[in-house]
């Protein structure tokens, strides 16, 4: 069963979300992973004898967690999702650090358009509040899926605007789906699900420990297209965010304040610094943006419709319309077709003229 590998390569002491990628990309799949001979996986790139070692030492006792971990995801309604399905969020296919699996409950689309986070201090002033609600009113015509932390202040204020509001709205956890924090936003977590979702990287059970909070932000800044940090101090979580989407390409608005004051400190330096955008309104955000009140992902490359494509070659297409010039190891993990559909489709959009191949397995638009 590939869902209970894919899990269970998960429960594999010291290898990440880039290992497993690499893994999975190689073998084809998780269940080949667990089934190649040591000797083989030793030769993969980036993998040696003791990431082979582990693999061979923990099979049964991951592929156990992972029987269990299936159970109570039946058992919760709970969908666990591997990077190679398709509704996987594609935003976070782009990057080796982000998630290989993730817990999902709820019913939005994960990849949808526009997806806005809105994020900002636990200590929101006043003005905070009504800025954070007046934001997402705004986002109304937009349909935009609202996606922040369910941390206390600007994260908790956006996801209850959004339900009122009557829009989608996710919290990604710094805990297992099982360990809603902080326990007084369980009530809004729960409706959350019907309109939205709770998404998480851990499993359950992983109690709400302080570092998974800034290392979950990467997942909040990769998912949106568009950050809006309300209010921040100098440091903290906001800022944690901002700083990835920078890293990740995406926009960052920061809402200015008064000087002097604590929580407006975080959005001037972003401000000033070049890091964010000056928010002013939804609608001069939505123009610098581009987005229409229906917005699509569609669009023309100048040669061709990423629609006229499969979709194999369409991932792919788009991969490297973003990233440029791309090798081809990372081109199969990112698409989640592995190293050897990944090179068939490359061939096809070679001969349609589309892709030209460079030195070192390397390959970029034509």
């Amino acid at each position: 069963m590939s869902k209970l590998h894919q899990l269970a390569l998960s429960f594999i002491p010291h290898i990440g979300n880039v290992l497993i990628k690499q893994l999975v990309s190689y073998c084809g799949s998780a269940e080949n992973v667990f089934k190649t001979p040591k000797g083989k996986l030793c030769k993969i790139p980036s993998i040696g004898p003791k990431t082979a070692e582990l693999i061979a030492n923990h099979q049964t006792e991951a592929l156990t967690k992972a029987e269990k971990a299936l159970a109570q995801a039946e058992k919760d309604s709970v969908t666990i999702l591997f990077y190679t399905d398709e509704k996987f969020p594609t935003r976070l296919k782009q990057f080796a650090d982000l998630p290989a699996l993730l817990y999902w409950q709820g019913n939005a689309d994960l990849n949808a358009a526009p997806t806005v986070g809105i994020v900002g201090t636990r200590k929101a002033t006043g003005y905070g509040k009504e800025i954070t609600e007046e934001i997402v009113v705004g986002l109304k015509p937009l349909n935009a899926l609202i996606i922040s932390g369910l941390a206390y202040g600007i994260d908790i204020i956006a996801h209850r605007q959004a339900i009122k509001t009557g829009l989608p709205t996710i919290a990604v956890l710094g805990s297992g789906l099982d360990r809603i924090y902080p326990g007084e936003h369980t009530a809004t977590a729960r409706q959350m699900v019907h309109g939205g979702g709770l998404l998480t990287e851990y499993p359950f059970g992983t109690a709400p420990a302080a570092p998974n909070f800034p290392y979950r932000n990467r997942i909040v800044a990769a998912l949106c297209d568009v950050v809006i940090v309300v209010e921040t101090a100098i440091k903290g979580g906001a800022m944690i965010t901002a700083e990835y989407a920078n890293e990740y390409n995406r926009e960052v608005f920061a809402v200015p304040g008064n000087l002097g004051q604590v929580y407006s400190e975080g959005c001037n330096y972003l401000i000033s610094k070049h890091k964010a955008h000056l928010f002013t309104s939804v609608k001069a955000m939505a123009e610098l943006m581009g987005w229409q009140t229906a917005p699509t992902l569609e669009k023309s490359t100048g040669k061709v419709q990423v629609v006229d494509l499969s979709k194999e070659e369409a991932e792919i297409f788009s991969l490297l319309k973003q990233h440029g010039e791309m090798h081809l190891d990372d081109l199969g993990w990112q698409s989640g077709l592995g190293v050897a559909q990944a090179a068939v489709v490359l061939l096809n959009l070679e001969f349609q003229g589309l892709v030209k191949a460079l030195p070192g397995k390397r390959y970029a638009l034509c």
